[in-house]
């Protein structure tokens, strides 16, 4: 699965949703590929978000397309400055219970820099039925590495007080030592994006 994040700070969270919601009606029957999206401002003004494409080719066939070209040009005057882009064409999903991650009501998107793409991964992804037993509260999870050992990863959570109830829980052994050994593998602290209303679309 390919990913691209965008992010940058936005003046008015409600123009953009109105935005992004004339692509999903207007623009979206066209971009062959595209499998769903999840973003939202912060309380800081800060947007982020995640466009998901099966491939790396649909992505781009999808940026070349005029109407969707037209619409960038207009929504990026949204934005106060920089907007930044990173392109992932291995991403992963994982969805540890029975739980629907477009039904989240709380989404929290972390980002940072690791030493080990491929065991960062594989902690992701392991022992999930033991992580749907010890956070129900989890929906799902989308992983996404690409540069220099930089990641994104958006956790779906049923909604932000059972999230936040669910960190203050101390996890079993195993996952204590797997979340132990996933501290190990990064590079300085986390950022972290906090959306209280995400907007998550899907074709």
């Amino acid at each position: 699965m390919f990913v691209q994040i965008i992010q940058g700070h936005v003046r008015d969270a409600g123009q953009l949703k109105a935005a992004l919601d004339e692509w999903v009606r207007d623009i979206s029957p066209g971009a062959k590929g595209w499998i769903g999206s999840t973003g939202g401002v912060t309380d800081q003004g800060e947007f982020i978000g995640l466009a998901k494409f099966t491939d790396l080719v649909s992505a781009h066939r999808n940026s070349e397309r005029p109407d969707q070209d037209a619409w960038w040009k207009r929504t990026s005057q949204l934005f106060d400055g920089e907007v930044t882009f990173h392109d992932a064409d291995n991403a992963v999903t994982d969805n540890p219970g029975d739980g629907d991650p477009h039904k989240a009501g709380f989404v929290q998107i972390m980002q940072g820099k690791g030493t080990d793409h491929d065991r960062a991964m594989e902690l992701l992804l392991q022992d999930a039925p033991e992580w749907a037993a010890f956070r129900p509260d989890i929906l799902g999870t989308t992983a996404c590495a690409y540069g220099d050992g930089e990641f994104t990863v958006a956790v779906y959570f049923t909604n932000e007080a059972e999230a936040r109830a669910g960190e203050r829980k101390q996890p079993p052994p195993e996952l204590a030592q797997q979340m132990a050994e996933l501290q190990k593998i990064m590079i300085g602290p986390p950022a972290y994006y906090d959306l209280h209303q995400p907007w998550i679309e899907t074709p």
